[in-house]
């Protein structure tokens, strides 16, 4: 397959002018690939026209056979939607199509992003309408009924931002772009100045608002077409300064940690989707202007590029994105408004971030592109639940891409091995060659949950401590299976919460609820890790201090100093697994261990274990206004410990063995000797595994655990490899004030240690001071034992 990206020198460099000007030629060659007759050749010397042919081979493809599959179907698939909706299109004064008025949440943009999918039918080959003169028509009447009684500068805004400012404009300057030459004078300037009144420069002369992260990209994308389309040299070197404040790491509210976090609406973890578009909007802006006289040039777009392999790819799992960093987005499933009728699922948001990794591909370096190239292969491979190269929410522009990385001639990289935690938004992810886990907190910087426009009303424990997890080289269908309108949304697995029953949205909207808690982090030294939270109920008096540390097959989770007044029962929930329709999945236990053949066991070596097995039914439509009806039963396996009502000073211990054969499992639980809890208070929780030489801690104030001494809140871990020993160190609670760790061992000398550690002793006990700065980073020390 010929390469898209003739314009990227490859020897990793900039785009050069003579490179842009030959991108021109190559864009005018692979034409017909998308658009037949419709689109004509342009002047190669005009920028705007070549850009606009550019754009339209990033959104549309190009180097791709029409005939051949999966193009041909979907290709086929996108003029049949065309076609029923030139049908049953039927303009009145608020509407366009019967039972789908402009009001909000998104009535014109539904409007705006049917009329795309009947443009797409027009210029594509293949869609059995390829340059129908009545299908041009019928789009030409929609867009001049949109523009006279809706879209258009008389109209003051109302109901969701979103639809005026992002959703219609960005479809409109689609549709104006694939049929310019169609549209004629009057209709191009009405869609430009429609741009220019709901999207007004000052919007994107101040960082600010909702001008912000994966909003402003998208803002500034909508500009930059209207200043191709418009001829409007000014408002293309707007839009694309417009940009800058985003690349640069941000230490609150809305962007990309230096950590690898990215939030979004001030308080949610977002990777997953407002991240995804971000990077999506970023990539194809980078690309577009790549050797025009607007190129991005700013040096922070290589944080951008850098953020795939450090924000990004260590949330994806065999192509799905962690739904801990999704947001609302859990609870869409089947929109009633999707003519594909897609599930969207972990798989579908991690399949959208992989192929905004193939789009900004085009304006990365040859060795950026290569290591990129092997994960994405890595992950269509791997994929079994939603094979990534016929999913059915991608264009053809975005299979062709993926097909063009699949054949590539790089071999496919494999799930990586280590932890990353993301402690600017609540969240870790531990990989092992068994398994992978994520686990997501809140605190009073990360929402417990987030919802808003009818979605998510019952998110509301997903930020107390959820851990999801999947064991390697198993089908990864286990939240994507019906997983949330069919689970207990009081038994989400990992969890400590109060029974007490909590209305819709409770807590409020837009990441409103949050925990006026600050200690919620850890330390990791890349491989393994200890993470606590101070746990707050939402709307509830409960109170606990959880910690997970997570070693090399096994997660051990504590939890101490669990307090309620709420007059009903408090329950730590071990696991809830989803066992699909009628799974017959065996739970066996034995004396302080239980296993779930295909999953995975736990030890739970004090306390009783309880468990349930039930059908749970449930519809979309339950947690998500704009979903479908259908109901759908699953049924599930929930392990959990119960703390009684109204508990005062409860506790548990367990260890989550994910993969694990029952006779590991067994094996494990008789092993005395290979895990020792030396702390489990509201003080410090703590665990010595000498089989791996780690002691680990995690102290919620001042205190000692074993060897281990902190003045103050900290999170600690010690590893010792022979002679040497390494100690990571942070402070969770960020008040930046130095804090003193006294390790009770022989040791004879520092080796390396980071900046902000100093050594105040060695000999025959280390004692160190740290001083930590406002963000929960680790600091490390080397040293070399007597």
């Amino acid at each position: 397959m010929t390469s898209k990206w003739p314009y990227v020198r490859r020897t990793g460099g900039e785009p050069t002018r003579r490179a842009f000007l030959l991108a021109t030629a190559v864009t005018a060659a692979l034409t017909p690939a998308f658009g037949g007759p419709a689109l004509g050749v342009p002047a190669a010397a005009d920028p705007y026209d070549t850009l606009r042919r550019r754009w339209l081979g990033i959104a549309l493809g190009d180097g791709y056979d029409p005939a051949a599959e999966p193009y041909a179907s979907r290709l086929a698939e996108t003029g049949e939607r065309a076609r029923a909706h030139r049908a049953t299109m039927a303009p009145t004064a608020t509407s366009l199509w019967p039972g789908h008025p402009f009001d909000p949440p998104a009535g014109i943009t539904f409007a705006y992003g049917r009329l795309w999918t009947m443009t797409q039918a027009y210029v594509q080959q293949g869609s059995g309408s390829t340059g129908g003169a009545a299908l041009l028509a019928d789009i030409l009447r929609g867009l001049d009924h949109l523009s006279a009684a809706v879209y258009h500068p008389g109209t003051t805004r109302y109901g969701n931002w979103w639809e005026w400012q992002i959703g219609s404009p960005r479809l409109l300057m689609d549709i104006t772009a694939a049929l310019y030459d169609h549209l004629g004078t009057d209709r191009v300037t009405a869609a430009c100045a429609a741009v220019d009144h709901f999207i007004p420069d000052a919007m994107l002369r101040d960082y600010s608002g909702t001008s912000t992260g994966a909003n402003r990209v998208d803002l500034c994308r909508s500009v930059t077409l209207r200043g191709i389309l418009g001829r409007a040299p000014a408002k293309i070197a707007l839009a694309r300064d417009a940009l800058s404040p985003v690349f640069p790491y941000v230490t609150e509210g809305d962007g990309l940690y230096a950590d690898g976090s990215f939030v979004q609406h001030t308080w949610v973890a977002y990777s997953g989707t407002y991240g995804q578009v971000m990077l999506d909007g970023l990539g194809r802006l980078f690309t577009l202007l790549a050797g025009s006289e607007w190129e991005v040039t700013d040096p922070g777009r290589q944080i951008v590029l850098d953020s795939v392999e450090h924000a990004y790819a260590p949330l994806v799992h065999d192509g799905l994105v962690m739904d801990g960093v999704n947001g609302r987005a859990i609870s869409r499933g089947y929109l009633k408004s999707d003519d594909l009728h897609v599930m969207r699922s972990d798989h579908f948001h991690g399949q959208q971030l992989i192929a905004a990794m193939a789009v900004l591909a085009g304006g990365a370096s040859d060795a950026e592109r290569g290591r990129w190239y092997a994960r994405i292969k890595g992950w269509i491979e791997r994929d079994t639940v939603a094979p990534v190269l016929t999913a059915p929410q991608f264009p053809v522009a975005d299979l062709a891409r993926l097909h063009e990385i699949a054949a590539a001639p790089v071999e496919a990289a494999p799930e990586p091995t280590g932890h990353r935690l993301f402690a600017a938004m609540d969240r870790a992810v531990h990989r092992r060659p068994a398994f992978t886990a994520h686990l997501a907190m809140a605190s009073d910087r990360i929402a417990h949950y987030e919802c808003g426009n009818g979605e998510n009303p019952r998110g509301w424990h997903t930020g107390a401590g959820m851990l999801t997890w999947w064991a390697n080289g198993a089908v990864s269908d286990q939240y994507t299976d019906w997983f949330w309108p069919t689970v207990d949304w009081y038994r989400l697995p990992g969890t400590t919460v109060s029974t007490k029953r909590l209305a819709d949205r409770a807590g409020g909207e837009w990441g409103g609820p949050k925990p006026d808690a600050r200690w919620a982090g850890g330390t990791t030294d890349g491989e393994y890790a200890a993470v606590g939270q101070h746990l707050k109920g939402l709307g509830s008096t409960l109170e606990a201090r959880k910690s997970w540390f997570f070693l090399d097959d096994e997660v051990v989770c504590l939890g101490a100093g669990i307090r309620c007044a709420d007059g009903v029962p408090v329950e730590t929930v071990v696991d809830n697994r989803n066992l699909g329709e009628g799974g017959t999945q065996a739970l066996v236990r034995g004396r302080g261990w239980a296993h779930l053949a295909g999953h995975g066991g736990w030890l739970v070596p004090e306390g009783e274990l309880r468990t349930l097995r039930e059908d749970r039914t449930g519809a979309w439509s339950d947690i998500n206004t704009g979903s479908t009806t259908e109901r759908r039963t699953r049924r599930w396996q929930t392990l959990w410990l119960d703390h009684g009502t109204d508990p005062a000073d409860a506790d548990y211990a367990y260890v989550l063995m994910p993969g694990a054969t029952r006779g590991d499992v067994a094996r494990r639980a008789a092993d005395r000797r290979r895990l020792t809890v030396l702390a489990n208070d509201d003080h410090v929780q703590a665990v010595v595994v000498p089989p791996l030489g780690l002691t680990a801690a995690n102290f919620w104030q001042a205190g000692t655990a074993g060897r281990l001494t902190a003045t103050a809140g900290a999170s600690v871990l010690v590893r010792r490899r022979g002679r040497i020993a390494t100690l990571s160190v942070s402070e969770p609670p960020r008040t930046g004030r130095p804090l003193e760790i006294v390790w009770d061992h022989p040791v004879r000398a520092a080796v390396r240690a980071d900046e902000t550690v100093g050594i105040l002793a060695t000999g025959r006990r280390l004692h160190l001071r740290v001083t930590p700065g406002v963000v929960c980073t680790t600091h490390e020390c080397e040293v070399t034992l007597s």
